[in-house]
């Protein structure tokens, strides 16, 4: 049997540390459940018991703040203690994959936080359906939004090197097919804090936004919105809403 609910989580504007402990205790949860599952089938054969698993989908903003992947390199970050506090971020190395990022208001970041023997147990799948989603979205908006071969994420003019902009950062973890953190999609961003690294290890490409690419800022409940919706669809999720934080 497969769960495709999923618990949709609007976490608003939240520190960068307190959504990824909720992260880390909805994660444990779920593969708790199926390790418990599996033990008991293993002990008990003749009397297997078959239990669904939940998924979540959250949405959140960030203060300021710069992660950096387990395959990241801490000098891609180009400032020092004192200037992290001048630009009032904060930084912390992290247990997703890829390299270091910015996240901060005006930025959508979306953790899916699903049981993907629910849907498929296919991580490159997971990740460009996700992607998908992002470009279906831009579309929305009449924006072209490209793969680029070779990275994660979403871009703007791929097939032109010279000219080529990420748009949305991804980086995931994933424990006994349970996945947790996710996307980054710059919308209102104020992309003058991606100067203060190199983003996601790359060092001569551009970083963009939908704001910058339209000409104005953007309704972001809105496009978040119709990224959950290209989010369901992709994924044939049943969307339910919504706990606050503080239930989890």
């Amino acid at each position: 049997m497969k769960n495709k609910q999923v618990q949709y989580l609007d976490w608003g504007l939240i520190d960068y540390k307190e959504a990824w402990d909720a992260q880390e205790a909805l994660l444990a949860a779920t593969v708790k459940i199926k390790t418990d599952i599996r033990n008991h089938n293993l002990e008990h054969p003749d009397a297997p018991i078959e239990i669904l698993t939940p998924n979540y989908l959250v949405f959140c903003e960030h203060p300021h703040v710069y992660t950096l992947g387990k395959s990241g390199k801490a000098a891609h970050l180009l400032l020092d203690e004192q200037g992290l506090k001048d630009k009032h971020a904060t930084y912390y190395p992290i247990n997703r994959g890829g390299d270091i990022t910015y996240h901060g208001p005006g930025q959508i970041v979306s953790y899916p936080i699903l049981d993907l023997d629910n849907f498929f147990t296919d991580i490159h799948l997971y990740l460009r359906t996700l992607e998908e989603a992002i470009i279906l979205t831009m579309a929305d908006y009449g924006l072209k939004g490209e793969r680029y071969e070779g990275y994660t994420g979403v871009w703007l003019d791929a097939a032109d090197p010279a000219r080529a902009r990420k748009i949305c950062a991804m980086g995931v973890r994933c424990s006994r097919w349970v996945t947790m953190h996710g996307l980054a999609f710059n919308v209102n961003t104020d992309l003058d804090y991606f100067k203060n690294i190199v983003p996601c290890g790359i060092d001569d490409k551009a970083v963009s936004s939908m704001q910058l690419e339209l000409g104005h800022a953007l309704n972001i409940n809105e496009v978040q919105k119709n990224l959950k919706h290209h989010i369901s669809v992709l994924f044939e999720m049943d969307i339910y809403e919504n706990a606050p934080l503080s239930t989890i």
